[in-house]
C-alpha cells in the first residue's frame, strides 16, 4: 500500500482539481481565441490558488500542534512549580529539619524544585520556538515557484 503524504499535492487521486468544461472542445492553442485562453487561465489560476491555500492550512495546523505541545509544557512547569510550594515541600522540609536548621532545609527543597521547574520551562521554550514563525513555508516556496514559472512563460510568449 502506498504511503500518502500529510500535505496535499497539486493533483492527487483524492484531491479535486477545477478543470475547464469538458463538454467544450478545445482546439490547439494556435487556433484558440484570446477569450478561451483567458478563461482557461482563470480556471487554472483558481485551482492553483485553492491548492496553495489548502497547503498553507495543513502547514499551519502542523505548526499549531507543535506550539500547543510547547505551551502544554509551560503549563506543566507552572503546575510543578505550584506543587513545589505545596504538601511535598512541607514534608521534605520537616524531614531535613530533623538534622538541619529548618530554614536551611526549606532553602534546599525550594532550590531543587526551582531547578525542576526551570528545566521544564526551557524544554517548553524549545518546543514553542521550533513551531515559529507560524508561516506556511512550503506554500510560500511553491507560490514563488509558480510566479517564476508564469513570468518565464509570459516573457517567452512576448518574444
Amino acid at each position: 500500500m502506498a504511503r500518502r503524504s500529510r500535505f496535499p499535492t497539486r493533483a492527487g487521486p483524492d484531491s479535486p482539481v477545477v478543470m475547464p468544461d469538458a463538454s467544450r472542445q478545445t482546439p490547439p492553442s494556435a487556433e484558440r481565441s484570446i477569450a478561451e485562453l483567458t478563461r482557461d487561465l482563470s480556471d487554472q489560476t483558481t485551482a492553483l490558488v485553492r491548492k496553495e491555500i489548502e497547503l498553507a492550512k495543513v502547514e499551519l495546523e502542523a505548526k499549531g500542534r507543535t506550539a500547543a505541545a510547547g505551551a502544554g509544557m509551560f503549563g506543566g512547569a507552572g503546575l510543578f512549580g505550584l506543587f513545589a510550594f505545596g504538601a511535598l515541600t512541607a514534608c521534605l522540609i520537616l524531614a531535613l529539619a530533623t538534622f538541619l536548621e529548618p530554614w536551611i532545609a526549606a532553602l534546599i527543597v525550594a532550590a531543587v524544585y526551582g531547578a525542576i521547574a526551570g528545566i521544564l520551562a526551557l524544554r517548553g521554550k524549545d518546543r514553542v520556538q521550533a513551531a515559529t514563525p507560524p508561516v506556511p513555508e512550503q506554500a510560500v516556496d511553491s507560490t514563488k515557484e509558480d510566479l517564476e514559472w508564469v513570468k518565464t512563460r509570459a516573457k517567452s510568449g512576448r518574444s
